[in-house]
């Protein structure tokens, strides 16, 4: 196992996108180092459409959204030769050490998590860096359709670019936290040194 994996969360509006397969063949290129966590895309859309028609409450909607994520995760493990599902930190570990790509499917890890609420204050963004914190990752980076660079946590908030929750997870991880654009060359943001600025809480 890579002794400090970067953590990558791949926003689920690349789902659809060309720029989608660049990203996972630069991910698997790092395979043995790079812990993929994946947003909900069109499956978590599918739970906010269904939350209002529906009348289901917020925990339900969260453990619907996890699902999202786990789904999400299957299909992304499908396209690549060394992705794959990971649902808890040994097989995490486990497939690192193998030299693959663990893909986090978070249910049931993060079933009644204390730390976490219910709500749609929390998103794939924070609970990549909650996984991270577990991970003693050394870096995670955050890729989505839309960025703003230099920005603070609380700005990105603000904005819509990340979850409201986001800033309190940031402010509990040690290492360092990044935002690139799907546009972005997947190799030069995969790289510590890549330039890219580190997101700051406030």
């Amino acid at each position: 196992m890579s002794e400090s994996p970067t953590v990558v969360k791949l926003g689920g509006s690349l789902a659809g996108s060309p720029l989608l397969r660049p990203w996972l063949q630069a991910i698997e290129a790092e395979a043995g180092a790079v812990v993929i966590v994946p947003g909900g895309g069109p499956f978590a859309n599918a739970v906010r459409a269904a939350q209002p028609v529906m009348g289901f409450d917020d925990r339900a909607a969260h453990v619907m959204a996890l699902l999202a994520m786990a789904q999400y995760a299957v299909a992304l493990a499908s396209l690549g030769t060394r992705l794959i599902v990971a649902g808890d930190v040994a097989a995490i570990e486990q497939a690192l050490s193998h030299e693959q790509v663990p893909v986090w499917s978070p249910w049931p890890m993060l079933r009644d998590a204390p730390d976490i609420s219910e709500s749609w204050d929390v998103s794939s963004d924070s609970l990549a860096l909650w996984l991270a914190t577990r991970l003693q990752a050394s870096r995670v980076l955050i890729v989505k359709h839309r960025v703003q660079p230099g920005a603070s946590a609380q700005q990105l908030v603000a904005d819509g670019i990340v979850d409201a929750a986001f800033p309190r997870f940031l402010a509990g991880f040690p290492g360092l936290v990044t935002l690139a654009a799907a546009a972005d060359s997947p190799s030069a943001a995969l790289t510590a040194d890549s330039g890219l600025a580190a997101i700051a809480v406030a």
